[in-house]
């Protein structure tokens, strides 16, 4: 099971400033093109959306697989992953992982690694590309959940015992987007179709 947390578009990537583009729309589109990736993913038996966002839930419904579980009162990343949590497998009894809902890049297989090598360890963590924050936190069944994001994450994850995963510096699981120069960089990996979308609508382009 993988839980996505995602902010209503309105709140979301306040610091991603784009010239030419709706931040709101741009900030769904990269929580569409990642939700996708992850439905896609051959290892996500279930993906789980945590978001009160309903114009992302009406665009999503052609992405197969996904459980949407209403946020409620909005507590931060980490109590929006325990409550898709706790509505999907409150006994823990699947592998579990919490994923940033801002991966414009991500490809399928990329995710697919890095839950293949998280298989082996009780918990597990991957940093973003600029190796302070993260992407992905993992744990095995029976394993107690503990999440932690938000500025300085990795070393907070790792220092409550999470194994972090030797993951390619050029994995497109390791590329969150918060800024526009992030996003330039997500660009070059290559966004989905959404993202391309938006950002299309740019003079230039």
């Amino acid at each position: 099971m993988v839980v996505v947390p995602v902010k209503p578009s309105a709140r979301a990537k306040s610091r991603l400033e784009v010239d030419g583009v709706d931040r709101a729309g741009l900030a769904r589109a990269i929580a569409l093109d990642t939700l996708a990736a992850v439905s896609a993913c051959e290892l996500v038996v279930q993906a789980v959306v945590v978001t009160d966002d309903a114009t992302l839930a009406r665009e999503a419904a052609v992405i197969p697989a996904l459980r949407f579980v209403p946020e409620g009162e909005s507590r931060g990343l980490d109590a929006a992953i325990a409550t898709g949590m706790a509505a999907v497998d409150p006994n823990g009894r699947l592998p579990r992982a919490a994923l940033l809902g801002d991966l414009p890049a991500l490809r399928p297989a990329d995710l697919g690694e890095a839950l293949r090598a998280a298989a082996s360890v009780d918990r597990a963590v991957v940093a973003d590309a600029e190796g302070t924050g993260s992407t992905l936190v993992t744990s095995l069944p029976g394993v107690a959940w503990a999440s932690s994001f938000g500025d300085g994450s990795f070393a907070r994850h790792s220092a409550a015992g999470c194994t972090p995963l030797e993951i390619p510096d050029a994995s497109t699981l390791r590329r969150d987007v918060d800024t526009a120069e992030q996003l330039a960089a997500a660009v070059r990996l290559g966004v989905g179709l959404r993202t391309a979308g938006v950002l299309a609508s740019l003079p230039g382009r």
